[in-house]
């Protein structure tokens, strides 16, 4: 996957890490207030240049980032991960950048096999706990991978879903699309939510935000079906207790058999 996925740096601790509350701790500033910016986030370490960054919607981090079941910090999955992935047939999924791991968690208490990537060390820490204190048989199914993003890859291993949330790449947007696409096994599923460009500006950083047509236009319809391509609001509370409405560019793709 191209690009580090952080939202913002885990402020304070040696290996970046920070008690920001929520998981990952990326996030815009009214995510993180709201106390859904996941701690650690797919942050990359304190003192080196961002990559990519990503922030996960209101409530739903793994436990709260990228989202996942009240069962875990009381927080809910990222609402675009339920909403295209509830009735996927169990099969093997990326999380490309866990965070604390709720999105990971959710799908492999769905009967999923996770491998979930992330750079940030107490991130993955919390993330493994999370799963273990569910005691569901959740965490055997999820293989925890630390790595950079910029340059981990998947080698051979292809998925039955790809799935990232509110990420800000170092470049080009198409170029991380096309590295996630190209995990994707015949008959699998591509899921990527961003930051609509048409929305609340978080961030200045050159590649932050994007449109669903803008995604849907960088597969080929050879190899492609593109099954939705919209944006959707999403409302999160911040701080001062008011209702802020976002914008989510939302992608989600099948790749045709070949």
């Amino acid at each position: 996957m191209d690009g580090e996925f952080w939202e913002e740096h885990y402020a304070g601790g040696e290996d970046g890490s920070s008690d920001d509350g929520a998981e990952r701790g990326q996030g815009t500033g009214l995510e993180r207030e709201a106390g859904h910016g996941h701690a650690g986030g797919h942050g990359s370490h304190a003192g080196r240049e961002h990559g990519a960054a990503h922030d996960h919607g209101a409530g739903h981090g793994h436990g709260a980032g990228h989202g996942h079941h009240a069962a875990v910090g009381g927080r809910t999955p990222n609402p675009q991960l339920t909403a295209e992935a509830a009735e996927l047939p169990p099969g093997t999924a990326l999380d490309a950048g866990c965070g604390e791991g709720a999105d990971a968690i959710w799908l492999a208490a769905r009967g999923w096999q996770v491998t979930a990537v992330d750079i940030a060390p107490t991130a993955l820490a919390r993330a493994r706990e999370h799963a273990a204190a569910r005691g569901d048989g959740a965490a055997e199914a999820i293989d925890w991978v630390q790595a950079d993003l910029i340059e981990w890859t998947p080698g051979d291993a292809r998925y039955d879903l790809v799935t990232t949330h509110y990420v800000h790449t170092p470049g080009p947007f198409r170029d991380l699309l096309h590295r996630l696409a190209s995990a994707v096994a015949p008959g699998g599923t591509l899921l990527v939510v961003g930051h609509d460009a048409a929305g609340p500006r978080h961030t200045d950083a050159a590649h932050a935000h994007v449109t669903a047509p803008e995604m849907a236009a960088e597969l080929d319809p050879a190899h492609w079906s593109v099954e939705v391509a919209e944006t959707r609001p999403r409302t999160i509370r911040a701080s001062d207790d008011s209702e802020v409405t976002l914008q989510d560019a939302v992608l989600r793709a099948r790749r045709l058999e070949a």
